[in-house]
């Protein structure tokens, strides 16, 4: 299970790590996302997650980490998606004001310029 979990940790962050690095601001808010994915699994993941066992204390049980999950990392969890997700709202928002005030999806709000050979191409010179 640690593998699998390990495993998923490194690509949804390598995933993320990615898209950050393009210049479309739709790219960049899916790679916010996918980075928010992989540190909840990691935040998770040092939970010690266990199958079976209840992160609240029940009459007859002893009151031992034996026995129970810890419940901190699953509230941390929690409160981190419901941030991510008004994070990624706001960032969507912005890119699409950005997008209709500068006709451009490029971060930095400026398309790339493209070489003279291809301008003529475009628009159908030789």
């Amino acid at each position: 299970m640690e593998l699998a979990l390990a495993s998923a940790i490194g690509v949804l962050a390598g995933i993320g790590i990615y898209l950050l690095l393009r210049a479309r601001s739709f790219d960049v808010i899916l790679g916010m996302t996918f980075l928010s994915y992989a540190t909840n699994l990691l935040i998770f993941s040092a939970g010690r997650p266990v199958t079976g066992k209840a992160p609240v204390l029940k009459d007859g049980v002893a009151t031992s980490l034996v026995h129970y999950t810890d419940p901190l990392p699953q509230a941390l969890v929690l409160t981190a998606i419901v941030i991510a997700f008004a994070m990624t709202a706001v960032s969507i928002v912005l890119a699409m004001r950005s997008r209709s005030d500068n006709h451009s999806d490029h971060v930095d709000a400026h398309e790339p310029e493209l070489p003279a050979a291809d301008v003529a191409k475009a628009e159908g010179g030789a």
